[in-house]
């Protein structure tokens, strides 16, 4: 679920601080109000994005066993079927 910021379209507010950050579905329909003072907000497009700390790194062992096609770059523009060696971990 993404996080997204809102701002108060006019003024500022001592319960919300005039900006502030709620996660919400992608299917959820725009927020026209602050959830605290019923104010009109407006979305902004911030920098933070929200990474989620649980990803782990590829393992290539795994996509191959998922039926993934791991590729291997070769040179500028080309890439071949990435065959690992059996002594290589993966």
């Amino acid at each position: 679920m993404p996080i997204y910021e809102y701002e108060l379209c006019e003024g500022d507010c001592a319960t919300c601080g005039g900006l502030f950050e709620l996660r919400r579905p992608l299917n959820a329909a725009p927020l026209a109000a602050c959830p605290m003072c019923q104010r009109a907000v407006r979305k902004v497009f911030g920098g933070s994005i929200h990474m989620p700390k649980h990803l782990k790194k590829p393992n290539l062992r795994e996509a191959k066993e998922a039926g993934f096609t791991v590729l291997k770059r070769t040179s500028k523009g080309e890439y071949e079927v990435h065959r690992p060696s059996r002594n290589a971990p993966c």
